[in-house]
C-alpha cells in the first residue's frame, strides 16, 4: 500500500509537471499525438528468487524466455519551438503486450549456495502474461536533418504485469511497478504536419508475485523483467 501511495504521488506530480509544461507557453510549443504497434523482443524474467510457499529460499536467476506478440499503443507530446530549445521536447505513452512466458524447464538454486549449483529443475507449463506500460513523461532529444528527424529519449515506466496459469487457473498480479524507459528512433516529416517513424524501446522493471505455480511448486517471490521493443507508427504534428 505504501509503494502504491509512492507511485501514485510520483505520477501525479510528473503528470502535473508534463501538463504544466505543456500549456505553460503553448504559443512556443510544437504539439504532435500518435499511434504506434510492433512487437517486443528478447524479453525474459530474470533474476527471479522465492520468498514464501514451496519455493522460499530458492531462486531462479536464468532468463525465463517471453515470445514475441502484438504490441499497440498512443502517445502525446511537444517539443518547444524556440529556436534555441527546439531540439528539447517531453512526451506521454501507453502500450500493452501480451509476452506469453514459454513452456521451458527451470533449474532452482538454493539463495545461499556458493559455488551456485542447481538443486534440481522443475519443468514449467506456458503462462499468459500481459504487460502495460505507462511512461507519463519521457524528455526528448531530437536533431532535425530537413524532413528527417533522429531522436532519443529516457523516462519513467509504471508497469503493470499480469501471470494466469491456465493449467491451474491462477492469476497473478503485481501493479504499479517503477521502472526505465530508454527510446530511439527516426521521424520523417511527410508533410508539415503528418509524420511516420521508427522506434526502438527498452523495457525494464522489478517486480514481486504472489502463490505463482511453477512446475510442481508454488509460491510468492520476486524478480524482473526487460524486454526490448521495436515499433513503427504514424502521427500529427500541430
Amino acid at each position: 500500500m505504501r509503494r502504491l501511495c509512492s507511485v501514485v504521488g510520483c505520477c501525479f506530480l510528473m503528470v502535473a509537471m508534463f501538463v504544466f509544461m505543456c500549456f505553460n507557453h503553448p504559443a512556443q510549443a510544437e504539439w504532435y499525438i500518435a499511434g504506434q504497434a510492433g512487437s517486443p523482443f528478447s524479453g525474459s524474467f530474470d533474476q527471479s528468487a522465492g520468498t514464501s510457499g514451496s519455493i522460499e529460499g530458492l531462486r531462479f536467476p536464468q532468463h525465463l524466455g517471453l515470445q514475441e506478440s502484438p504490441l499497440y499503443g498512443g502517445k502525446i507530446g511537444y517539443y518547444l519551438d524556440d529556436p534555441a530549445w527546439q531540439w528539447l521536447g517531453f512526451e506521454m505513452e501507453a502500450y500493452t503486450s501480451t509476452p506469453h512466458m514459454k513452456q521451458q524447464g527451470i533449474a532452482f538454486f538454493e539463495r545461499e549456495a556458493n559455488p551456485p549449483t542447481p538443486s534440481f529443475v522443475q519443468e514449467t507449463s506456458g503462462k499468459n502474461v500481459r504487460v502495460t506500460t505507462w511512461s507519463p513523461m519521457s524528455i526528448m532529444f531530437r536533431y532535425r536533418i530537413g524532413t528527417l528527424e533522429p531522436y532519443l529519449g529516457v523516462g519513467l515506466g509504471i508497469y503493470f504485469l499480469h501471470i494466469h496459469d491456465a493449467a491451474n487457473d491462477t492469476t497473478v498480479s503485481s501493479n504499479a511497478n517503477m521502472g526505465l524507459i530508454g527510446k530511439g528512433g527516426l521521424r520523417w516529416r511527410m508533410t508539415e504536419h503528418l509524420a511516420l517513424f521508427a522506434e526502438w524501446k527498452y523495457n525494464q522493471f522489478d517486480f514481486n508475485f504472489d502463490n505463482l505455480p511453477i512446475g510442481s511448486l508454488s509460491g510468492g517471490g520476486q524478480g524482473q523483467y526487460h524486454t526490448h521493443i521495436a515499433v513503427g507508427g504514424i502521427g500529427w504534428h500541430f
